[in-house]
């Protein structure tokens, strides 16, 4: 379920309070962890924090013209998806997060290769996401993302 907005506003705008409030809260914690040097926009449909060309003139590898993207959100039909590119690049960070999950959330974790779908968004362990956020910054994630480039 691709979003036709066109402003971060706009998408939110959109969506049912409950989700609205989830999406809000992923937001304050993507603006206080992810580090001064992303941007928050629409990308590829979502609300997408990616780093901006200013940054990592390059941008991202399949579409140069784009900036290198870095976590997304998005409101889908069946519940609230998370997207961290660091989780599908660094396999520790990943077996992290596996073992962390249980100990904040009562659900079963959905999880695909960088997506971390919530059914609900009372499910959604914020604190958690805080956590994965803090653990890896756009500076990290750059040189990781230009390490697997070369490989």
């Amino acid at each position: 379920m691709k979003s036709e907005a066109n402003s971060v506003e706009e998408y939110l705008a959109t969506l049912p309070e409950e989700r609205r409030k989830a999406l809000n809260e992923l937001r304050k914690l993507a603006k206080k962890y992810l580090g001064k040097e992303i941007k928050e926009e629409m990308s590829y449909g979502m609300i997408g924090w990616v780093i901006p060309h200013r940054v990592f003139p390059a941008g991202y590898h399949c579409n140069p013209a784009l900036p290198l993207p870095f976590v997304s959100v998005a409101s889908q039909k069946s519940g609230i998806s998370l997207y961290h590119m660091g989780l599908y690049a660094d396999k520790q960070l990943m077996n992290w997060f596996v073992q962390e999950y249980p100990k904040h959330c009562a659900a079963k974790l959905d999880l695909g290769k960088s997506c971390i779908r919530f059914k609900k968004p009372e499910e959604i362990p914020f604190k958690l996401i805080g956590a994965l956020f803090e653990k890896m910054n756009t500076t990290q994630w750059i040189k990781l993302y230009t390490q697997q480039l070369r490989k």
